[in-house]
């Protein structure tokens, strides 16, 4: 039994230690913003925050959360308001088939919670999240949308 803090609640989860993290979130918890993409940590649609920071949940065993705090994209939002990011996502249209854009959103907000005011090269270095549709460059848009927000 894992004892995990997702989204800000305590969750108990039947899985064995080496479970991935996405599993659990998606088949266990039933958060399914949190997508499977390739498996291998390479594309970033299971981007989540563990205590803050971007990480591809497909790659982290439940052994190695201990008492870390996981958010995913159904947590982002507080106080019945969206994140900033999830807003200039809208505002730019970003998302076309849309399959990435919750781990690209996460990837995003934990950009600007660092770097509150990135360059179009810091967004290039640190934004490594693959969309199929390329919506690169409203994603650039949306980027600097939040940051003025």
């Amino acid at each position: 039994m894992a004892r995990l803090n997702i989204n800000g609640i305590n969750r108990d989860a039947d899985v064995e230690p080496e479970t991935p993290l996405l599993w659990v979130i998606r088949e266990q918890l039933g958060l399914t913003g949190t997508k499977y993409g390739c498996g291998i940590a390479q594309c970033g649609a299971c981007t989540v925050h563990i205590d803050g920071v971007a990480t591809r949940s497909c790659s982290v065993p439940i052994s190695a959360l201990g008492s870390k705090k996981v958010t995913t994209i159904e947590g982002l939002a507080a106080n019945g308001s969206l994140h900033e990011v999830q807003q200039a996502w809208i505002d730019n249209d970003v998302p076309q088939c849309g399959y990435c854009q919750s781990g690209m959103i996460m990837a995003v907000a934990a950009l600007l919670k660092d770097n509150p005011k990135p360059t179009d090269a810091d967004i290039d270095s640190t934004i490594t999240n693959i969309c199929r549709c390329g919506t690169y460059q409203q994603v650039r848009e949306a980027i600097h949308a939040a940051a003025k927000a």
